[in-house]
């Protein structure tokens, strides 16, 4: 498996992530860049201010673990939650949100047979690493043909939707109920 190069998605919720945390009077938060991939949210983190020690990126793709340690961040190898300790003012998520397919089953892009069941399997677990007050910010597509009654004991907010020619690309701030 390659590294998650930056698309369409990442430039998208890259720039919400920009937006919230320049509107943040304390930014000595703890951040956590699930999925990290090449890098592109943590980043996003420090060029908003948020202190590059505050940020834990996390993959399942031992070759990202690696990439992001180089360019200094803490980095750990792991599925969704299993090897995080902690909890955390912001949780930023670029999940694999397409349905599996003949074409892809990448674990980088596709999430499942219906394109969603990482991401409800990463919404369940994060409960236990946000903070009071703590807030997620995930992207995912209209392919991956999930509605807001699937997510329980969210908050949902829409920040940012993105219209391509074959799909829509969405960016919702969640908080615990």
């Amino acid at each position: 498996m390659i590294i998650y190069a930056p698309c369409e998605d990442s430039y998208l919720l890259s720039r919400e992530i920009k937006r919230y945390i320049s509107l943040l009077k304390n930014k000595n938060v703890k951040v956590l860049d699930m999925g990290s991939g090449s890098g592109i949210q943590a980043e996003a983190c420090v060029l908003a201010g948020i202190p590059k020690e505050n940020i834990i990126a996390a993959d399942i793709n031992k070759a990202s673990v690696e990439h992001l340690k180089k360019k200094g961040f803490a980095s750990i190898k792991s599925d969704l939650f299993s090897n995080i300790k902690g909890k955390f003012e912001l949780i930023i998520f670029n999940p694999p949100y397409l349905p599996e397919s003949r074409f892809d089953r990448e674990k980088d892009t596709a999430g499942g047979k219906k394109g969603y069941e990482t991401i409800i399997r990463f919404l369940k677990q994060a409960k236990e690493h946000l903070n009071k007050n703590g807030k997620i910010f995930i992207v995912f597509s209209s392919l991956t043909k999930m509605e807001k009654s699937m997510i329980k004991g969210y908050k949902i907010i829409k920040k940012a939707r993105k219209k391509l020619f074959f799909e829509e690309l969405i960016v919702w701030e969640l908080e615990k109920e």
